[in-house]
């Protein structure tokens, strides 16, 4: 790229908020690429012929190599400059995406989630070395805020945009490009069995299957409906082989194109995608348009209604939505290079009068955040009071904050409530969506309090009372379930107001504890944000087996008592070491740091 214009020393540039503004879009690719893998799960669990519990050690995988590795990448941005590493980091982490895209075994996706998390490992550390170099004292909350911001919308954008891609890349045609094939039938003993159950009875209790049934049996060939006919019970394992697998396949094909497949009580309560519903409302004005869409529909439909035996559609598109990912991560890192420099000083676009302003405002005694790194300070992290009550801090913080984000709450919120397909979706946004509004206000609140109460509880407050109010959300999570089924707050919706307090308080506490790591890191805000982000890292690896553990394989309420009980157990224990925590106190001495740094 050419060359950035030097400007006149006493012009007052504004570098430093592009600087932020890619850190920001940096998080946003980062939760992104992490998050997308979540909603692709089930299509790629199909496609390669996975179990779900090695699709549950690829997903975990990434968090292992994650956490363990935050100090030692968060040191080598401090050793060798965060502009260089972060812009390997990007490239390493979007190649690695782009390779999940490839991968045709387990082993290889396995692989691949560990070194994503090997090379995410030093964005955040990295960026906080960023931010403390590039942002004046007084705006470091903010700043963190913005950027952790953009990681959280990056979640929250990841299944929506996958989604819309994975649509966008098998698009409605006529041309018969939503037909099965043989592959297309996942396990055909399953879909034998299946089959099997719903032409022997006669009860209402499957009404979609039978209504399914009820229509493909008009299509099967004499022997193939003989084949099914003869099959006891869901036991048998005999296969049904080649030709009835093939007429089956013909057989579902020829129900694409009927426009009177669907029927609203048969299929009440199956769960469409959100294509499929958005098909349905076009099937229920009449407005299709052409024989592509009929098509889609009805394959979506079938899909629906035998979820266990039949491929998804778009098992076809998540392979190209991996590689977009991977290419969309080069142009950041360009952008990132582009962009920023180690130092205000090093940036030929950086006046003057901008770096005093970065400079300007800093306390007295407070850590500079100049000079190279020596190595890694294990010994004053491991001395440090207010390190470990960070990073308890950050361990019981996660646990209680997971349950927001985990495969649990979707399932309370079914078997405790029954809450449909779409109210549930909506339920499970509020709380991410509320979260993001605390983070922007989190940082800006941290930066307020400073000047007028100090830097020690102009720290610690905000991260101590956002536990504890979290902990009183969960609190009233535990209360609302033993109150009687006919009160107005023992619903869903009520409990989905307090999560969205426990994500609320969660991030806006959170922009302090990044502006308490770069008050007290100085030349190693890398190394001191890394340690804290991995202890926060490992609360969230423990928190779906503590969750799976304290529920067991069949829950009642009393066990999702319990569930409330542990998160706000962690939130207490999480507040109570933030009050651990002194933001006044460098990591390592100033004077020793100097003699480091003179040596």
């Amino acid at each position: 790229m050419s060359q950035l214009k030097q400007v006149p020393a006493e012009h007052t540039t504004h570098v430093r908020y592009w600087v932020v503004l890619i850190s920001m879009l940096m998080a946003l690719l980062l939760y992104l690429d992490r998050f997308c893998v979540g909603f692709a799960a089930d299509y790629i669990r199909e496609d390669i012929g996975l179990t779900h519990k090695e699709v549950n050690w690829m997903v975990s995988a990434f968090f292992w190599s994650y956490a363990l590795a935050q100090v030692p990448s968060g040191w080598l941005s401090d050793r060798y400059g965060a502009r260089l590493m972060l812009v390997i980091y990007i490239l390493s982490w979007s190649f690695f995406t782009l390779m999940i895209g490839a991968a045709y075994s387990f082993v290889i996706l396995l692989g691949t989630r560990l070194a994503m998390g090997l090379g995410q490992a030093g964005a955040y550390p990295t960026s906080a070395n960023v931010l403390s170099k590039w942002v004046p004292f007084s705006g470091r909350g903010t700043a963190s805020s913005i950027v952790a911001l953009g990681g959280r919308f990056g979640g929250a954008v990841a299944p929506l945009l996958t989604g819309f891609l994975m649509i966008q890349l098998v698009p409605i045609n006529d041309d018969g490009g939503d037909r099965f094939t043989v592959d297309d039938i996942l396990d055909d003993v399953r879909l034998a069995n299946r089959l099997a159950e719903l032409a022997k009875s006669d009860a209402q209790v499957d009404l979609a299957g039978r209504h399914i049934w009820d229509a493909l049996r008009q299509k099967m060939t004499p022997a193939t409906y003989g084949v099914i006919q003869s099959r006891s019970d869901q036991s048998s394992q005999e296969k049904l082989g080649r030709t009835a697998i093939v007429d089956m396949v013909d057989s579902f094909n020829q129900l694409l194109g009927q426009s009177d497949l669907y029927d609203a009580t048969s299929f009440e309560s199956v769960n469409l995608s959100r294509e499929g519903l958005k098909l349905l409302k076009q099937q229920g004005a009449g407005t299709f348009t052409s024989l592509g869409e009929q098509q889609r529909f009805n394959r979506l439909l079938l899909e629906a209604t035998f979820p266990g035996e039949l491929r998804k559609l778009y098992t076809r598109g998540w392979r190209p939505v991996f590689f977009i990912y991977g290419f969309a991560g080069v142009v950041v890192a360009a952008l990132y290079w582009w962009i920023v420099r180690n130092h205000p000083g090093d940036h030929p676009r950086c006046s003057e009068a901008e770096r005093n302003v970065i400079a300007g405002g800093r306390p007295a005694g407070a850590t500079r955040s100049e000079g190279r790194a020596d190595k890694i300070p294990w010994m004053h992290l491991i001395k440090s009071r207010s390190m470990w009550c960070d990073s308890l801090m950050q361990t019981g913080g996660n646990v209680g904050w997971f349950l927001v984000v985990s495969s649990v709450l979707p399932r309370y919120l079914i078997e405790i409530h029954q809450v449909p397909h779409l109210p549930r979706a909506m339920m499970l946004s509020v709380p991410m969506a509320v979260g993001m509004l605390g983070m922007f206000t989190g940082g800006w609140f941290t930066d307020f309090l400073v000047p007028r109460i100090g830097l020690r509880w102009g720290r610690r407050l905000p991260m101590f009372a956002t536990k504890i109010s979290a902990a009183g959300a969960c609190g009233c999570c535990l209360w609302f379930n033993n109150l009687s089924p006919d009160s107005m707050l023992h619903s869903p919706w009520a409990i989905t107001i307090c999560l969205a307090v426990v994500a609320f308080s969660t991030d806006f506490g959170n922009p302090a504890g990044w502006a308490f790591k770069q008050d007290v890191g100085g030349r190693y805000v890398g190394c001191v944000l890394g340690w804290g982000n991995m202890w926060g890292n490992l609360g969230a690896s423990i928190s779906e087996p503590i969750y799976g553990w304290v529920l067991g394989e069949t829950p009642g309420l009393q066990d999702w008592n319990q569930i409330f009980l542990v998160c706000l157990s962690a939130f207490v224990i999480s507040g109570i070491c933030a009050l651990g925590i002194d933001a006044t106190i460098p990591i390592i001495p100033s004077e020793e740091d100097a003699l480091l740094a003179a040596n």
